[in-house]
């Protein structure tokens, strides 16, 4: 009896604890980092609700920017979820729970209503289980229904860790460069068709790959997509 108390109580606290120690290791981490930032003050004077989107393994380096800014975040309703939710919480977002597998809808209205008001969201449009890379049509609905500006991100860093998971998650090492850009936003008309909604998907995942294939190579990376502008 004492050992299924003792592990009911640790998965209670679990969440406290490791968000906690991730935080600290994060804002340790994170302040020797140098990071870049090119146009983001330009994106946030646009009119209406903004949507900063980026690639579900290239959250670290935005997370040192958009911290304490009010800027808002979708975390899931899981376990995992529920450490990242502090851990967001702690470095100054607020928050709005639920994904495609539960609470979707209802996160999807919470967000409609903030960026109607002129909020600002910080969203992987690949996340949060992938595929790595494929945006999906949730943050296009959001974008449509809400009338906000889509705001492609790219992020790279010259010294860093590629986490071997599903999205390749890139850490930065100690006193790294980063760098952290953005593309061409766009909007989503309210009356869009399926066909139209569809091209523009394929614009920004498209626009996302060049952005972080163009930060990659100005960090100092190999890149097979970049165009070669040197003769330009």
């Amino acid at each position: 009896m004492a050992r299924l108390n003792l592990r009911e109580w640790w998965r209670r606290v679990r969440p406290a604890v490791f968000s906690w120690a991730v935080y600290v290791v994060f804002r340790t981490l994170s302040s020797t980092w140098r990071v870049k930032v090119e146009e983001l003050e330009e994106k946030l004077q646009l009119p209406g609700g903004v949507i900063l989107i980026g690639w579900h393994g290239r959250t670290a380096a935005p997370a040192k920017v958009f911290r304490n800014r009010g800027f808002w975040a979708i975390i899931s309703l899981s376990r995992d979820g529920e450490m990242q939710n502090r851990i967001f919480t702690r470095l100054g977002f607020n928050t709005i729970r639920g994904s495609t597998g539960r609470g979707g809808a209802r996160a999807l209205v919470e967000s409609i209503r903030a960026l109607r008001k002129g909020a600002t969201m910080a969203l992987t449009p690949d996340g949060p289980r992938g595929p790595s890379g494929v945006v999906q049509p949730g943050i296009l609905m959001m974008a449509q229904k809400s009338g906000a500006w889509l705001v492609p991100v790219g992020v790279s860093a010259n010294r860093r860790r590629l986490i071997k998971s599903w999205d390749r998650f890139m850490v930065p090492k100690l006193f790294a460069k980063c760098l952290v850009i953005f593309g061409q936003e766009v909007q989503i008309p309210s009356d869009a068709t399926e066909e139209e909604v569809e091209k523009i998907r394929l614009s920004l995942q498209a626009e996302l790959h060049r952005l972080e294939d163009l930060a990659e190579a100005r960090m100092g990376w190999d890149t097979k997509s970049v165009p070669d502008l040197s003769s330009s």
